[in-house]
């Protein structure tokens, strides 16, 4: 049960730092996430918190995957 706990824990950790940054790069290229003086709009402030979260979350799985498989 511990060996599928750790996996699942690290495969979450992999699609987050896969996933996110991807995303990210691809909703600063929207035209919604700049105003017309270049400044970031609330749109791409709450995208950035969000992936930001999601990162976090990534490393507190890897990190929980590791304790997990520590006898």
């Amino acid at each position: 049960m511990a060996a599928f706990l750790a996996l699942t824990l690290f495969a979450n950790a992999v699609f987050n730092v896969a996933a996110w940054p991807t995303f990210l790069r691809r909703v600063a290229k929207d035209p919604r996430a700049r105003d017309a003086a270049g400044r970031a709009t609330p749109f791409l402030r709450v995208h950035v918190i969000l992936v930001v979260i999601a990162l976090v979350l990534a490393a507190l799985s890897a990190v929980g995957g590791v304790l997990v498989l520590l006898p």
